[in-house]
């Protein structure tokens, strides 16, 4: 009895589905939520991009410079509706034109692509130094050219990182570059040259 009892175990296949269920289930859920999660992320990017663009134009309207605080805000209620559990940064910096958003330019005078100590240099932002990024804080005024842009770091959804190693946080962020409104004469800047 016991010969034919194991002979009937061996032939039996009903058990198979529940064994290979259980080897395939954890991989196929981790890559659902793998999926989910980079979906959650480029949708929480896609809000933020179109959050920051209307809050570039209203602030680059006449008064919108003193409205900075509460655009950030209204930023934050609509990617707030996608991702919890945040933290941010938000910076504005101004230039006088768009060809001066870059680093300030200078005289390369041994040719090794770094800006050298006696190096001559256009100082835009007129702070006697060098600067790789010349812009001066806040929204700028009249015809100022506007860089505004948001980071957003948020607890994941799913804990699939963590499990694989990563970090339990996203982090996203979307800049835009507008010019503000006109409503008012903009000062011609001078850029002086400075050898330090």
């Amino acid at each position: 009895m016991s010969r034919r009892l194991l002979q009937l175990l061996r032939s039996d296949q009903r058990g198979n589905t529940v064994i290979e269920f259980a080897i395939v289930a954890p991989v196929m859920l981790m890559l659902m939520m793998g999926l989910g999660d980079l979906l959650h992320q480029a949708y929480a990017q896609s809000v933020l991009s179109g959050a920051i663009e209307k809050a570039a134009r209203d602030s680059a309207i006449q008064g919108g410079a003193n409205q900075t605080t509460q655009l950030d805000a209204g930023v934050l209620a609509v990617v707030g509706k996608v991702v919890k559990n945040y933290t941010y940064v938000s910076t504005r910096k101004s230039y006088a034109s768009f060809s001066l958003v870059k680093a300030e330019k200078f005289t390369d005078t041994n040719n090794n692509g770094v800006r050298d100590a006696k190096e001559c240099f256009d100082d835009v932002n007129a702070n006697g130094i060098w600067d790789a990024d010349p812009g001066k804080t806040g929204q700028g005024g009249a015809n100022d050219v506007a860089l505004y842009s948001m980071s957003i770091t948020y607890t994941r959804i799913f804990p699939v990182a963590r499990l694989l190693g990563f970090s339990a946080t996203q982090t996203i962020a979307a800049q835009t570059l507008l010019k503000n409104q006109p409503y008012a004469t903009q000062a011609v800047p001078t850029i002086p040259s400075v050898c330090t």
